[in-house]
């Protein structure tokens, strides 16, 4: 087995990646696609290739790797500075250095145009390896000066594969129902099998349900609950941030910096995780309410469905869905209060479901 076959799927990219260390490597390579599909392991893995030492490769700790990460919210230009000053630097022992750019796509306007200068006219013995979850924020002018190496989704079959290599003792709904939540994402296929992920679902579950079953269903409060599910996976986050950066050679500025982006993509990941499962139940009481039970996400909950899946509930369901994935596009493409953002989300699904609302 080669060391691609170390992450599932995504034949593509294993090829062109491949095809670089049989034919020799370009100067640049820009690997893309969603989070939690391979893409880091992916570049680790070529990096181990050119380099020759997988072990070293892995802990970071090979003299002719580079790693270059965001602190904050972005990579600034003194980042990308300090990676070119390196980037003339001759290999210590291999034939080649590489550099690995994780969160490219988060390089401010300066720092793209700095790393720029060097894609142009990079050293012969320098490999460049950038990862990013989205094309759309990097400058043409970086994206056609690399070879692209794209990144799909996972399919159902290879997450429902990783769920139950880790937690081998679930249920085959329960198995199925995660791996249809993941949405083809490993990175989330972990977080829902994390303890704490099933009290938050849970509360989602219980939340999207009482919009149409509770008379006294309150948008503020049930918003509450959602973010403290939210907060929670923050909080978490924070402490595995701090963990993970002891004995690191940081100023307390960049590991407050670190700590704080782990916190606030945590978050962000959760809100957006919430937004999917949410519309995922609203599209499952449709497809329930019209006999095609086995296309529902929630293929573990499919006694609440067939109880809830009233005939005067499915235009609410639909509507409901609408609403939900408008939400979740601002709360992606936008920086919104989530908050905010989740209540008035509910304010609008009460409104939409109301006539179905048991009374007592």
């Amino acid at each position: 087995m080669d060391t691609f076959e170390t992450f599932p799927e995504q034949a593509e990219a294993k090829r062109l990646l491949r095809a670089a260390l049989a034919e020799g490597p370009a100067h640049a390579y820009l690997l893309h696609g969603p989070p939690g599909v391979g893409k880091r392991a992916a570049a680790l893995a070529f990096a181990a290739e050119l380099l020759g030492s997988p072990e070293r490769v892995e802990r970071r700790s090979h003299p002719d790797l580079y790693v270059l990460e965001p602190l904050g919210d972005q990579i600034r230009i003194d980042a990308v500075r300090e990676l070119r000053r390196d980037l003339h630097m001759r290999p210590f022992e291999a034939e080649r250095r590489v550099y690995l750019v994780l969160g490219a796509d988060l390089m401010n306007e300066d720092a793209a145009d700095a790393l720029l200068k060097d894609l142009e006219e990079p050293p012969s013995y320098a490999v460049i390896l950038l990862v990013a979850n989205d094309l759309g924020p990097l400058p043409e002018t970086i994206r056609s000066r690399c070879q692209l190496v794209p990144f799909r989704r996972l399919s159902e079959r290879a997450v429902r594969e990783e769920i139950e290599r880790r937690a081998p003792g679930l249920g085959e709904d329960e198995r199925t129902a995660l791996a249809r939540l993941a949405a083809g994402r490993l990175d989330r296929a972990a977080r829902l099998l994390d303890p704490a992920a099933a009290g938050r679902r849970n509360v989602l579950l219980d939340v999207a349900r009482s919009v149409y079953l509770d008379p006294a269903f309150e948008p503020a409060d049930a918003a509450g609950r959602l973010m403290e599910g939210i907060r929670a996976r923050g909080a978490a986050a924070r402490e595995e941030a701090q963990a993970g950066i002891e004995g690191l050679d940081l100023t307390a500025r960049e590991a407050e910096q670190r700590v704080r982006r782990a916190q606030r993509g945590a978050e962000r990941e959760e809100l957006l995780a919430t937004l999917e499962e949410l519309a995922a139940w609203y599209r499952d009481l449709l497809a329930v309410g019209s006999g095609a039970e086995t296309a529902a996400v929630h293929s573990d909950r499919l006694d609440e469905l067939r109880e809830d899946a009233t005939r005067e509930r499915l235009l609410g369901a639909e509507q409901a869905c609408e609403a939900v994935r408008a939400t979740w596009r601002n709360a992606e493409e936008l920086n919104v209060t989530p908050g905010l953002a989740l209540e008035a989300l509910l304010v609008e699904l009460r409104r939409g479901l109301a006539g179905a609302v048991v009374t007592a």
